[in-house]
């Protein structure tokens, strides 16, 4: 095997793990870490359709995230 083949696998674990967290804040982490190892993957294979689908999960999960932290940080003042 490949060190491209195992950036995929490890992309492919790394995304596949994301599915078994419970807390939003750990999923999205590793949705972004799983992202990131799948662009470096479309990098290498030269694939702009991973690249790019991948970036949009990067970029949607980073979102998401940091509206949850501004949602958490505004409820805390609250109380």
């Amino acid at each position: 095997m490949t060190m491209v083949d195992y950036l995929g696998w490890t992309a492919t674990a790394v995304f596949v793990s994301s599915y078994f967290y419970t807390g939003a804040t750990a999923l999205r982490r590793t949705q972004m870490a799983g992202s990131i190892l799948w662009m470096m993957y479309g990098v290498v294979m030269h694939a702009a359709p991973v690249i790019v689908a991948n970036l949009l999960v990067l970029c949607a999960a980073a979102w998401t995230a940091k509206r949850s932290a501004a949602a958490l940080t505004a409820e805390r003042r609250l109380t």
